[in-house]
């Protein structure tokens, strides 16, 4: 089963991370919380991710405004 939920929302989540990971690395923010954001994201995926964009980005820090 190549197409099963679970993958999709595997890939989803990954896709979503790496994103994540590139909006923290562009950032304007200081390189310990980039470090910090990026290892977050990276050892626990999915709370990771939502706590980076309910916490951690701030909208001077957005790529796209």
């Amino acid at each position: 089963m190549l197409y099963s939920p679970y993958n999709i929302v595997g890939l989803i989540i990954s896709v979503l991370d790496i994103l994540a990971i590139i909006n923290v690395i562009n950032s304007r923010s200081a390189t310990d919380r980039k470090i910090l954001w990026t290892l977050l994201i990276l050892f626990l995926p999915l709370l990771g991710l939502i706590l980076y964009y309910l916490m951690g980005k701030n909208k001077q820090d957005a790529i796209l405004h």
